[in-house]
């Protein structure tokens, strides 16, 4: 319709309501009749008010407004404003309208996170591109902290799919719950199981750094050699103290490491060293450890030296562990994989000890895989690629030994010569409280210290004040986050309505002031990401169960047996 012709139905619409608005107070003062003679054909008009014949008189209506008010001056007519349409352009493209003087200071480099608390504008920002692109920090690591259920794991899975797709290679190493599988499937990753019949890892095979060291050769060949000498050393000397509940004497590491080159030196190239193995050589007894014993030709002090080390051994595959480390790695990891996932949700809450030889091992290979891709690019004969590790549930690994704090202490000072970045994710900073010595307390509340990002979903206010003294975070951000561990309100209605917190997050870096975010999420990685999985119902496994059931009834009904009042057959069971 054209603005002339709007404008005619509106005059229209205004000289109807300005008739009835006089027939109206016509009414006043003649009667109801006046109003609409012609509503009443026929009907025997009287010149007398009803109020004459005994009748009270109508009420009489009040004025018809028209919506828009009325047409013609002084008469407040509003005309049709239709909302505009929404545009999105960049400062260059729309620059005639950009509406305002200064941006919004909202960061837009790295993964598309979600838009500003306040403003509205896209909010952008990873680890790696900020440390390597926007240099806004001087650290690629990130720290989040939160309540569970606010949507920790589902922003670093945004993260882990925006970087998978710039050629960053996003490594889980001991996905717990697992929250991060089927991603790095649907990214056409490598998800390899760990756990009591699900798959092993032999602790002594070099894995991508002896494949790496083998194909360089020479001088740096042998230096990747002995570097592979030293993870597979650490990593048995892991599982000793893991076994023992201490660590290792020195000289029984000497002892292990002369084991491990006899081992190398008469092991033909493409051959498998096992834990078993390291058994064999230590009853056998050759010169090369025999010398680090000093025995002096003395067996009995030669059975003395290496008894205990043999019975810590004895211990590891014969008990808890054996199962998973005494026997070939089941899937080697693919340096060439777009992303590495290693899935040890099979492994039990309760089962500490295999909880944390599995974290061990799993991170002693897949940062053997990171030096190994370095050195090979050093050399020329791959290109270079940057890696992603993702530690979730940061308390149960910490709690599980004390190797894997130092092993993640070294992890946060050395990820910038690594050439990798990464994300820690833990509840509160009192995880690190529980921790057995004063000593790992200190480095656990360090990692926040060294993280280059802190991320914050809901927390109580004490936590955040407690957090505030670390990072430095103002009165309304403290009260802003702290808002968000709210629960809903009883009076919500609606079986889906989500916490108030859910998918707000405040981001810091330094002293800057924090960048509050929502998170919403896409469809896809809804279905990729939903870790209440135990909270939904199976339908395939329902409507399993009620063919089942529905097959029962009707063989118990061919049969006679279970109805009521049909006797059963002789000799059958009968409910």
């Amino acid at each position: 319709m054209s603005r002339r012709s709007e404008q005619k139905e509106a005059e229209r619409a205004d000289r109807l309501a300005e008739e009835r608005a006089l027939r109206v107070r016509d009414l006043e003062l003649s009667g109801p009749e006046a109003l609409w003679p012609e509503e009443t054909p026929g009907r025997k008009k009287s010149g007398a008010p009803r109020g004459e014949k005994g009748r009270s008189p109508a009420e009489p209506k009040e004025l018809f407004v028209p919506p828009r008010g009325w047409y013609g001056p002084g008469g407040g007519r509003v005309g049709y404003l239709d909302p505009p349409t929404m545009w999105r352009a960049t400062t260059v493209q729309a620059c005639g309208m950009w509406p305002f003087a200064a941006g919004s200071g909202s960061p837009m480099t790295g993964v598309p996170l979600g838009q500003h608390l306040f403003t509205g504008a896209t909010v952008c920002g990873d680890p790696l591109s900020w440390f390597t692109r926007a240099r806004y920090i001087s650290n690629p690591s990130l720290f989040m902290l939160g309540m569970p259920g606010l949507g920790k794991s589902t922003l670093v899975n945004r993260m882990l799919i925006g970087l998978a797709a710039t050629g960053v290679v996003p490594l889980v190493l001991g996905d717990l719950k697992p929250d991060y599988a089927d991603t790095v499937r649907a990214l056409g990753g490598q998800v390899i199981a760990i756990g009591r019949g699900r798959g092993g890892i032999n602790v002594l095979d070099p894995g991508a750094m002896g494949a790496a060291a083998a194909k360089i050769g020479g001088q740096a060949g042998e230096v990747l050699k002995a570097e592979a000498h030293g993870r597979v050393l650490n990593m048995v000397a892991a599982l000793i103290t893991i076994v023992r509940g201490r660590p290792m004497d020195d000289h029984e590491q000497s002892v292990l490491s002369a084991v491990l080159h006899h081992l190398r030196e008469r092991t033909p190239a493409g051959g498998t060293v096992l834990l078993p193995d390291v058994l064999r050589i230590l009853t056998e007894g050759p010169d090369r450890v025999r010398a680090v014993t000093l025995d002096r030709g003395d067996d009995t002090r030669y059975r003395d030296a290496v008894d205990p080390l043999h019975r810590s051994l004895l211990g590891i595959l014969d008990g808890p562990l054996g199962d998973t480390f005494a026997s070939e790695t089941s899937t080697r990891i693919d340096p060439d994989a777009p992303a590495v996932c290693i899935d040890i949700s099979g492994i039990g809450e309760a089962d500490t000890q295999l909880t944390a030889a599995a974290m061990l091992a799993a991170w002693s290979d897949g940062l053997g895989t990171v030096a190994a891709s370095h050195a090979l690019a050093d050399a020329g004969l791959a290109p270079r690629r940057w890696f992603f590790t993702v530690l979730d549930e940061l308390w149960r690994p910490l709690r599980a030994a004390s190797g894997i704090v130092d092993r993640i202490d070294a992890l946060t000072r050395l990820n910038r010569s690594l050439g990798l970045g990464d994300a820690k994710i833990t509840h509160t900073l009192k995880d690190a409280e529980a921790l057995g010595t004063d000593a790992d307390r200190a480095k656990a509340r360090g990692f926040v210290e060294r993280a280059g990002m802190v991320v914050c979903a809901g927390l109580p206010k004490t936590e955040m004040e407690d957090l505030g003294r670390v990072v430095g975070l103002s009165r309304r951000e403290i009260e802003l986050v702290s808002s968000w561990s709210s629960p809903p309100g009883w009076g919500v209605d609606g079986d889906n309505e989500e916490p108030p917190g859910r998918g707000r997050f405040l981001i810091k870096v330094g002293g800057r002031p924090g960048i509050p975010i929502k998170v919403a999420i896409t469809d896809a990685e809804r279905r990729l990401h939903d870790t209440n999985t135990r909270w939904t119902t199976n339908e395939a496994a329902v409507e399993q169960a009620a063919a089942r059931a529905a097959e029962q009834v009707a063989r118990a009904a061919q049969e006679g047996a279970g109805l009521p009042g049909v006797e059963a057959p002789a000799g059958r069971w009968t409910a």
